[in-house]
């Protein structure tokens, strides 16, 4: 069974739509925050994005913002933590749960 994808559709200057892939949530100073990536898979030779969106509820509604720039940094730090914990499983194509920490795959060497 496939597991269910969080994707926010945006769009950009231009009006072109594109989707993005919720990855984490989580708290800091009060404030509810959304680690996101592109929805479509990269090439092995291509960065993956990393989007780190504020999150703010108006009513029935999620909006997602982009972060203040005075608390990037601090975010970023928090994300790249979370990020080599391996715990979102990013690290490989392998399929396996554990890249990071006692992985057998070989993606670490």
């Amino acid at each position: 069974m496939e597991e269910e994808r969080d994707l926010v559709v945006f769009s950009d200057d231009d009006g072109d739509e594109f989707e993005l892939e919720v990855i984490d949530y989580f708290d800091h100073e009060g404030e509810e925050y959304a680690v996101m990536v592109d929805a479509e898979p990269i090439d092995d030779d291509e960065r993956l994005e990393v989007y780190i969106m504020k999150i703010v509820v108006n009513g029935d509604m999620e909006e997602f913002l982009p972060a203040d720039d005075d608390k990037m940094e601090e975010l970023s730090k928090i994300v790249e933590a979370r990020f080599e914990s391996g715990e979102w499983g990013l690290g490989c194509d392998c399929g396996c749960e554990e890249c990071g920490e006692g992985c057998d795959c070989g993606c670490e060497d």
